[in-house]
């Protein structure tokens, strides 16, 4: 479940706990291009406020003329009190243009009319909660009903009720403050992580700007141990610190984070590997799921550039079917992995790197046998 999906409902609840009306859109289908996934939502308060999105916009205006007092069709009690509606947009070229929609995409919504603010308050206390949780709606009555489960789940729509299985939010760990930790953390966020940031080393801790993450002076092993990583979580990665980053990562590549990044040069990172597999036992299947040298190749030389090429990649795993991330040979670097390198080349596309996996790109014309860049200004102060 995404950040902005959690804001949604929390300022929904807001709405009718004061007593004004409201709409909950839902996106339950979507064929060809269409500019929001399955399952985005959004809020409309009967004042013409609304939180969160179900296209680029255009449809988001027609909703806002049809359900609020922006428009003339909600005048009335009793227009609130009406069953779920479905509505579809784009079914026609006409349709699909003036609504904004690309490639002929169409997509269709769920329109929930004054959701239970009980409900709505018993949900969003078990998403911050960190549950998972079913919400069924009864299409022909409105009946929303809260169950717990344990698996995640597609949403579902058939003739008589849609089911949707939300939370927890995505969560990421940061191992090792610095300049690259609070880049990345600021990226996070802005992405719908919640961050946390692990480093016993106090002094670093104390010189870190960022307000908005959780901290914690645990080891790296124990910090990853209370975290509870689970499928949407992430854990990079940065110290530098071997003594650090390992005992991360032993935890960490035995949970079921959906990504598991270390940042570092080509020789640390095969160094690494070579280490956690003849000295802690870690699996091939286990170290198959490092991401190292962590990030997108995109030429990266400051550590601004390097957090973008991480949190790229993260994206990229958050997003993408398994399949997709394999589809290509792993063409990754940044300047963090140009520093000692055999070859003495920073930002070297990739290849041949065993057990990477991940997205190769071709950015700026480089291929895979090209020749290898200029060395970057940034290597060699600290970011190796």
């Amino acid at each position: 479940m995404n950040h902005i999906d959690i804001t949604v409902l929390e300022q929904l609840q807001r709405w009718r706990a004061q007593g004004q009306h409201a709409v909950l859109a839902t996106v339950v289908r979507t064929w060809g291009s269409s500019p929001r996934p399955v399952g985005a939502m959004m809020a409309l308060c009967e004042n013409g406020q609304s939180v969160g999105s179900v296209s680029g916009g255009c449809i988001e205006d027609d909703l806002l003329q049809r359900f609020t007092r922006v428009g003339t069709q909600m005048q009335g009690a009793t227009c609130w009190a009406q069953a779920p509606q479905r509505v579809s947009y784009g079914l026609t070229a006409d349709e699909a243009h003036r609504f904004g929609l690309p490639c002929g995409g169409t997509l269709e919504l769920v329109l929930e009319f004054d959701p239970d603010p009980v409900h709505l308050q018993a949900l969003v206390q078990q998403l911050h909660g960190g549950a998972l949780v079913r919400r069924s709606l009864d299409l022909a009555s409105g009946r929303v009903t809260l169950r717990a489960t344990t698996t995640p789940e597609e949403l579902r729509l058939d003739a008589h009720s849609l089911h949707n299985v939300l939370g927890p939010g995505y969560r990421m760990l940061l191992i090792g403050a610095g300049a690259l930790a609070e880049y990345l953390a600021t990226m996070a966020a802005f992405n719908g992580f919640v961050v946390t940031l692990c480093d016993p080393r106090q002094e670093y801790m104390d010189s870190l700007q960022l307000q908005t993450v959780q901290r914690t002076t645990a080891m790296p092993d124990d910090a990853v141990i209370a975290f509870r990583p689970d499928a949407r979580s992430c854990i990079i990665a940065l110290s530098h610190d071997p003594k650090l980053d390992d005992m991360a990562l032993l935890e960490a590549l035995h949970s079921p984070a959906f990504y598991v990044g270390a940042i570092g040069s080509r020789r640390n990172a095969a160094s690494r590997r070579q280490r956690l597999q003849e000295h802690f036992d870690i699996t091939a299947d286990a170290m198959a799921r490092l991401h190292s040298p962590a990030g997108l190749f995109i030429g990266s030389k400051t550590p601004a550039e390097i957090a973008v090429s991480i949190m790229a990649q993260i994206i990229a795993a958050k997003n993408l079917p398994p399949e997709a991330l394999h589809a290509f040979p792993p063409l990754f670097a940044s300047c963090a992995r140009g520093q000692g390198d055999d070859t003495g080349a920073a930002g070297r596309p990739l290849h041949g790197v065993p057990g990477e996996r991940g997205l190769g790109m071709r950015l700026g014309g480089l291929a895979p046998h090209e020749p290898d860049l200029a060395p970057s200004p940034a290597c060699g102060r600290g970011l190796g």
